[in-house]
């Protein structure tokens, strides 16, 4: 087969996978609603077609904080991406370089800052979780601001771990019996592929980023136990003040899915909000990202660069977001999975093909720039009907 969109990489990755890689990332918290749910409120959205319009010269480029993107998209962070290919982190910030939208590198990447920088010509986004320890904080905000990072991703929707059931069948938070852990050894097995290139040829496999806070630990298992023994249940709004005292770049909060917490990271001074819950992977039942949107874009959209994840999965979905109010998307699953499938070439060829569902959706609405694609464009009437019924 020959892959072209999210949906074939997805088939692949699962393929090449052990499961309980692929579950981690495949999987939400609870029942799962909310993950299908995301996916679906986009499908469920309408545009509206027009023709008869010139669209002989259409640009789906877009500048964010002053540099210019090929499309209003950026690689969001991913934990463990370098489990998913060999140094899988990168992997996936070269095919965006390459592509030219921004990479954001998670706290709880394999591959450290230092590594990936060392691998691009401009330094990428960095995201982080506010924890107990704020020693830890200011060394990894330190050793970001070394390599030249300017855009923060402040993830605020992860004040303690989702349900993620999943996760605690396959064994990913550790507590199998040792049957269990010889199943874990014979699924690695069964994807000789992945075992050769990820785990034998892709290592040292620890926490690059968080390595130093947490030296004893050898196994997924510790470093749950770190990473839930760290969050911060105290963390309010004040503290965006001690975050911004650290950093001088501009700082997105990421995991706004309400008007008054939209109002709340607009009045504490943050450049930018992200529309999202986590991908599902957090609280379950929840709305999906798509539909709070537009009510938050009303409220601040003037106000600050609103960005919006979680459901994302073609061109088509990110013109749809950008009309209903937001500034760029942020991918997550599909990226992933393209790069478990070819890795980097995979990565950039599914960006190349949501640019191309990007521009043929300007075309067929009218659109001509990123700029002009609006709410006109978006069948409110039709999506209403549906939702009521």
């Amino acid at each position: 087969m020959i892959a072209v969109t999210a949906s074939d990489y997805h088939r692949i990755a699962r393929r090449r996978l052990p499961r309980l890689l692929f579950d981690y990332v495949e999987g939400g918290s609870y029942a799962e609603i909310t993950v299908n749910e995301n996916v679906r409120a986009f499908e469920m959205l309408r545009l509206r077609q027009r023709v008869l319009r010139d669209t002989t010269t259409v640009e789906t480029g877009s500048t964010l904080f002053g540099k210019p993107l090929t499309m209003p998209a950026i690689l969001g962070p991913i934990g463990l991406a370098g489990m998913y290919a060999r140094r899988g982190e990168v992997q996936a910030a070269r095919a965006a370089e390459a592509f030219g939208i921004p990479f954001t590198l998670s706290t709880v990447s394999i591959c450290p800052i230092e590594e990936v920088r060392r691998a691009l010509k401009a330094p990428p986004w960095m995201q982080l979780y506010m924890t107990r320890d704020r020693g830890f904080m200011r060394d990894l905000l330190a050793r970001a601001a070394n390599e030249g990072c300017e855009t923060l991703v402040l993830t605020v929707d992860l004040p303690t771990p989702g349900a993620r059931y999943r996760d605690m069948r396959s064994g990913m938070y550790g507590g199998l019996s040792l049957t269990g852990e010889i199943g874990k050894i014979l699924d690695a097995a069964r994807h000789p592929r992945w075992l050769w290139d990820v785990w034998l040829r892709g290592r040292p496999h620890v926490f690059g980023n968080v390595a130093a806070a947490m030296p004893d630990a050898r196994t997924l298992a510790d470093f749950w136990a770190w990473l839930r023994a760290s969050f911060d249940l105290g963390v309010t709004w004040r503290d965006i003040a001690w975050l911004r005292a650290h950093w001088r770049g501009p700082i997105l909060v990421k995991g706004i899915m309400e008007v008054d917490d939209a109002r709340e990271a607009t009045a504490s001074g943050v450049d930018g909000i992200i529309v999202s819950n986590h991908g599902g992977r957090q609280l379950d039942g929840i709305a999906p990202t798509i539909e709070k949107l537009p009510a938050i874009a009303d409220a601040v959209g003037d106000q600050t660069v609103l960005l919006i994840d979680s459901g994302i999965r073609t061109g088509l979905d990110i013109f749809k977001a950008l009309a209903a109010g937001a500034r760029a998307c942020l991918l997550g699953r599909p990226w992933i999975y393209a790069l478990a499938a070819g890795g980097e070439a995979a990565v950039g060829a599914l960006l190349a093909t949501m640019q191309a569902e990007l521009r043929t959706a300007m075309i067929l609405t009218g659109a001509t720039t990123i700029a002009g694609i609006d709410g006109t464009m978006l069948d409110r009437n039709h999506r209403t009907t549906q939702l009521n019924n």
